[in-house]
């Protein structure tokens, strides 16, 4: 019996939060923002939009040199990054993908975005990356973006 999962958001790797924020403000309608969050586990800066639809997006820019999605940004590969899912059982999620023919490419770890709820990466047989984080109760808080 496949986890209780609940859609969160879709990644997208950009090489400034503010570049990425603009484009996606212009072109889809993206109105709503979080505040954004800088990663020292992930090193990342982290900010979540909202479209009119209701859908979610996480823009994801380095924070220094070694981070991992600087190879992303670099090979021009993995920009949508990856689907997020919350889970109330990370352990039982996990073991579901890994029986489903996904590999986890990440240990567990906390997420400042997320109020330091854990967080694993898996690579699904599909080719495209899922995220699980081990939290149902919070939301993201939107502000609507103030005109420049």
């Amino acid at each position: 019996m496949a986890p209780d999962l609940s859609f969160d958001h879709l990644g997208l790797v950009c090489s400034d939060l503010s570049l990425g924020r603009s484009f996606l403000s212009r072109t889809i309608s993206v109105g709503d923002w979080t505040a954004s969050f800088t990663d020292p586990i992930q090193k990342v800066h982290v900010q979540f939009g909202r479209d009119r639809g209701g859908m979610v997006y996480e823009l994801i820019a380095p924070s220094e040199t070694g981070s991992p999605i600087a190879k992303s940004l670099k090979s021009r590969q993995n920009i949508l990054n990856h689907v997020a899912y919350r889970t109330n059982d990370l352990a039982a999620a996990a073991a579901h993908l890994e029986a489903a023919g996904c590999l986890a490419v990440s240990m567990p770890d906390p997420a400042v975005a997320f109020g330091g709820a854990l967080i694993q990466f898996f690579y699904s047989p599909l080719d495209f990356i899922i995220e699980l984080i081990e939290q149902d109760q919070s939301r993201h808080i939107f502000e609507p973006l103030p005109q420049d």
